[in-house]
């Protein structure tokens, strides 16, 4: 790797940032869908879901954090497509830059834009009545988990920003991702889905991850939740890893 990779990522991650940082209707956009979620499941549904919990927000919140991601990473996908078309990455090739390092300062940036719309759902659940006794390590390892979460996703956001025709292809991807905490645990007890639903619900990413973030917000015994949510990540981040770097390659050859 190039001896200048550190500073080259952290040069162009500070110019993703500032990019960022003149449209902040990026990160307001992707907490809105979440926390609209949130308001509509507590307030309209909530009532009529029983999760053998006191407080529907609580059993809810772990799923809601998952959906922000997903919608979190699409704009990384847009703005990697945005990048190319404007022939950036060109640019930057008849440069002394690390090639690895333009991809690296997308997917930072994905990462601290998707800290921060997580705060905010958090702050907004807090407001709605969520409580939580979780110590500082379990919080720590929640943490780990949706940063371990968000990096792999947004690996996957790296392919079709390299390779989608069209802006509205490169963002299209996250909605099957999107819809996938509705039919896990995240919302509902999978024991209340039909057996084919049930089936591929319980054996699912977020089904283990929702679980896993929820004992640890509830203080409960994380059992082998914890090491399949982490499988699933790590497998994930390392697939996607490996398809990104292929498909960065071929288009910059």
């Amino acid at each position: 790797m190039n001896k200048h990779f550190l500073g080259d990522t952290a040069v162009l991650l500070g110019r993703s940032l500032r990019h960022i940082s003149r449209s902040p209707d990026t990160i307001i956009t992707t907490a809105v869908m979440p926390i609209a979620f949130m308001l509509l499941f507590v307030y309209v549904f909530g009532g009529a879901i029983q999760t053998g919990t006191d407080s529907y927000v609580n059993y809810l919140l772990p799923g809601i954090l998952l959906i922000t991601i997903a919608s979190g990473i699409s704009y990384t996908a847009f703005r990697l497509f945005l990048d190319m078309q404007g022939g950036i990455f060109e640019r930057f090739q008849s440069m002394p830059i690390a090639r690895p390092a333009v991809l690296w300062a997308h997917v930072l940036t994905s990462l601290v834009a998707n800290v921060i719309s997580l705060v905010v759902v958090v702050l907004v659940a807090l407001a709605m009545g969520f409580r939580s006794g979780a110590g500082v390590l379990a919080w720590l390892a929640v943490g780990g988990i949706l940063i371990l979460f968000t990096l792999a996703l947004t690996w996957i956001a790296v392919i079709p920003g390299l390779s989608a025709k069209s802006a509205d292809g490169a963002g299209a991807f996250s909605y099957p991702l999107i819809f996938l905490p509705f039919v896990s645990s995240a919302f509902v007890p999978t024991d209340t889905m039909p057996g084919p639903v049930r089936a591929f619900a319980e054996h699912q990413p977020v089904t283990s991850i929702v679980n896993a973030i929820r004992d640890l917000f509830t203080q409960q015994p994380v059992g082998a939740d914890i090491w399949t949510a982490l499988a699933w990540c790590v497998g994930i981040l390392v697939v996607a890893y490996v398809f990104a770097t292929v498909t960065y390659r071929r288009r910059i050859s």
